[in-house]
């Protein structure tokens, strides 16, 4: 249930190759497709208010980082599109914000409580530097792997509790920013098979995205929940009791 809206994006990726409506171009579909889930998801209650708030968000984000990385050639999107922004269309951010419609449904239904979270005077700028060196790599130094040491010890003693059939389970912070960040790279395969994007070298046929890939989604999974558990603590934190999708 957690990972709903995502199924959905890839369910329509599939379905979109496979059902041609005359006039509308695929991405638009595709856009049109969010859309109406986005406001499913709200309407039938499975996401709140807050929640399509934190959502937004992470829509603007990822939006930004698809402008600026498609300028610079990294990936493209090779179908026309009346939605297309400078290249992007704009079904694109629906593709982060599905992440961060995962963790707050996640946060919500598995009960996950933080031990031992680093102050925001810490996690917040580590989590500007992340986001960031994404930009900033095209024309200085590619910091990610002393962000990546920088997280391993910022983290160390961070745990995570969650709750599965009412008993509580937990793990090291560190372990769950892999495993995510493992399971959206096998996402991303996945999606560039059925032609979300594309990267340079599968313009002559689709391939497996690389492996270094997983160190992006790694850093960018770990801004998601840095903001994320940050919005939560502020909520947490204004004199009244918080809705269960924020404690």
């Amino acid at each position: 249930m957690s990972c709903l809206f995502p199924v959905f994006i890839f369910l329509s990726l599939g379905l979109s190759k496979l059902i041609i409506i005359p006039g509308l171009p695929r991405y638009d579909l595709l856009l049109l497709l969010c859309l109406g889930m986005q406001v499913f998801m709200v309407k039938s209650g499975l996401e709140t208010r807050d929640e399509l708030k934190v959502i937004t968000v992470f829509h603007l984000i990822g939006l930004l980082l698809e402008l600026f990385k498609t300028h610079m050639g990294s990936w493209s999107y090779p179908e026309d599109a009346y939605s297309k922004l400078w290249g992007v269309p704009l079904y694109s951010g629906f593709m982060y914000a599905s992440v961060a419609s995962y963790l707050c449904q996640a946060w919500r239904r598995l009960g996950i409580t933080l031990i031992g979270w680093p102050r925001a005077i810490w996690t917040v700028p580590l989590g500007m530097a992340i986001y960031f060196n994404f930009f900033t790599h095209h024309y200085i130094w590619d910091i990610r792997w002393w962000l990546i040491l920088a997280v391993f010890i910022l983290f160390w003693r961070t745990r995570l509790t969650f709750i599965v059939n009412r008993e509580t389970y937990g793990m090291p912070l560190n372990l769950g920013f892999f495993l995510v960040g493992f399971f959206i790279y096998l996402a991303e395969n996945i999606a560039t098979f059925l032609g979300a994007w594309q990267y340079p070298d599968q313009s002559a046929g689709w391939q497996l995205v690389h492996f270094s890939k997983l160190s992006s989604w790694y850093l960018l999974i770990i801004v998601s929940f840095i903001i994320v558990a940050q919005l939560k603590h502020v909520k947490a934190n204004q004199g009244f009791r918080p809705p269960a999708s924020f404690r």
